[in-house]
This record gives C-alpha cells, structure tokens and sequence, in this order.
C-alpha cells in the first residue's frame, strides 16, 4: 500500500494539498485539504484505469462548477428551515444563504475550509484524516468545534469516511460528503447508470426544498428504487407523472453495517458500488455539473449521493437526533464498497 502528498493548486494564498491512497490492487483514491475533497476513486480493470466519481484538475474549475463537487459538507448537511433551530429551548440562527433557509452548513461551511491532513497506515488499509478547528463565530453555529475527516481505503477495494465532532457547547452535526457518481463507461450521461435505494419512503419538499415533516410512500411510482432501476427510465416515469424534470430528494433508509442502504452501478453489468451508513436517510441528485446548457435541459451525467440524518432533523423531532454535546465526540461513517462484476 501506499500514500503520497503533493500540492495539488493554490486557493487565496494557501496551497491546496491532494492526499492520495494507493492499494495493493492498484485501486487510487485521493483527497483535497480544501473541502475535504474526494477528488479521486480511480479502479484497477485489467490494467484499465476507471473513474467511479467525478473530479477536476484545479481549484480554479472547482471554483467555477460548484456544486459542491464531491465535498465535505457540515456542519449540517441539507436544509435548515428558516435558518433556525432551537436546542434546550434556547433559539439559535445561522446563515441563510439559499432563499430562506440555510443549505449545507452556510456560507462557511466544511466546503470553504483547508483542513490539515496526516496519513495513518495498518497492514490493510491505508488513511488520511483531515482535521480543523472551527470557532463559533466562524459560521454562526452555537459551541466551537472540532472536526475530524477520515477517508480509508482497504485491500479490498472499500472506502470509508468517517466524520468525528467534538464541541464544547450544545451543537448540531449532521455531516455527509456530498459525492458524484457515474460508473458507465462513457460517462457522457446517466443512461447506462441504474441504481438501487431500500426505502420505503422519502420526504415531502416545500417550494423550497425544505421538508414539510410529511413521508411519502414510494411503491409503485418513479421514486421507486427498490429494485435496481435505471437512473434515465425513472426520470422518464418522473416526467410522465408529475412532470419532474429532475431527482432531488431524501429517502429515508435503515442504518446498517452489514446491508447496504443504496447500490449503483452500471446496466452493462460490469461494476457496482454498494453503500452503506450508520444514518437514516440518503440525498439523491441528478445533475450536470460542467455544462449549463446540458444541465438547464435536464440532460444528467452525474448522480449524487449523500448518506446522513434527515434532512432538517432538527425541526422534526421524529427525523432523527443530531445534536453534539460537550463531552460526547460524535463518529458517523459512510462506506462504498467497489465491486468487479464481470
């Protein structure tokens, strides 16, 4: 196994390091201090090298495409309605930087940092854990806060991220890594991509995507992804039924360790990914991220997926806890196990 660090870029005078994890099966994953960017999940196939994830080659064009691209996303991933919330019935507001709600942690959230980074090794995996301190005034957010990255790759062609926070005041944490996937092999849109979701439902949006706190049914209907379904036939049933134009939802799924919550992988049967997370509930986006004219007319190349507790729990008091507390440090790891199908 091995590890290397360069500088990958500059950013506003600070270099931007890229933290790479090489297994013995060749398989690459590398990672950006700024962000805590997943920047690479490169397979060995034959002596073929196979992107699974989306990544570009400068900070400039991740400046540009946005998106959020394959970053770190906290303190809270998703909406907060309102920008408000309260914890111990004491009223807190942080940043509304999307219309009037607060979307993935705020103007400067995880995304916006430049994290130190230290490799650790073990005789089967490789790691590079991603740390910063975060002050309460740093990002409006209650208790000053301590965060901790970890991405992992194993022999046997597994990554993990695992998300630690530890506070000093009552917080909230609810962190995802906010990936893109296409694992065809022309990866020139979703038509070869299917993917799978156990889920019996998913959340009701307002007109601002915030949950209204209703769960909605997905049997028999385009949301429908419990069986394996390809990504650009159920944005046809979408369109068909509701006129949609696109998937960006929250499937509520059972946490487990042993059974995956998602798969995607691709209809030629070659290679699939399985997921796995320890929260209940994952964020599904389709999009196209690098070229406007495509992505105004619907026309997707990746698929998003982001693994943490529903949306806005915080206002949903049946949605799940997501307050860190002084003297109780937080881990949630989200795991993607590749796997050579033929």
């Amino acid at each position: 196994m091995e590890t290397k660090k360069t500088v990958f870029d500059q950013l506003e005078g600070q270099d931007v390091m890229r933290y790479t994890l090489i297994n013995d099966q060749k398989t690459r994953v590398s990672v950006l201090s700024y962000g805590g960017t997943w920047q690479e999940f490169v397979v060995n196939e034959d002596g073929v090298e196979r992107p699974l994830i989306w990544g570009l080659d400068n900070m400039a064009d991740y400046q540009r495409v946005g998106y959020c691209l394959c970053q770190s996303i906290g303190r809270v991933a998703g909406r907060i309605g309102g920008a408000h919330f309260k914890i111990d019935n004491q009223d807190y507001d942080v940043e509304m930087n999307e219309q009037t709600h607060s979307l993935h942690g705020g103007d400067h959230g995880f995304n916006t940092l430049n994290f130190e980074g230290q490799f650790s090794q073990d005789m089967d995996s490789v790691s590079v854990t991603l740390t910063k301190h975060i002050e309460a005034t740093d990002d409006q957010y209650p208790g000053n806060l301590d965060v901790a990255i970890k991405f992992t790759l194993d022999n046997q062609n597994q990554v993990s991220i695992a998300f630690t926070g530890d506070t000093d005041a009552a917080t909230l944490f609810n962190p995802t890594n906010h990936v893109y996937w296409n694992t065809t092999d022309d990866r020139d849109s979703l038509a070869q991509q299917w993917l799978q979701i156990t889920s019996a439902a998913h959340l009701e949006f307002d007109q601002e995507k915030v949950p209204t706190g209703k769960k909605v049914a997905v049997k028999g209907t385009a949301y429908d992804f419990n069986e394996k379904q390809p990504v650009e036939t159920a944005l046809a049933q979408l369109k068909a039924e509701s006129n949609g134009i696109e998937f960006d939802d929250a499937y509520e799924v059972t946490p487990s360790e042993d059974q995956p919550i998602a798969m995607v992988g691709d209809t030629d049967g070659k290679r699939r990914v399985k997921l796995y997370s320890d929260r209940n509930s994952l964020i599904v986006f389709t999009a196209n991220p690098f070229d406007p004219a495509k992505e105004d007319a619907h026309q997707y190349n990746a698929l998003a997926t982001e693994a943490q507790t529903l949306p806005d729990a915080i206002n949903h008091p049946d949605f799940g806890d997501i307050v860190l507390r002084p003297g109780q440090p937080a881990t949630h790891t989200i795991r993607y196990q590749y796997e050579r199908l033929n």
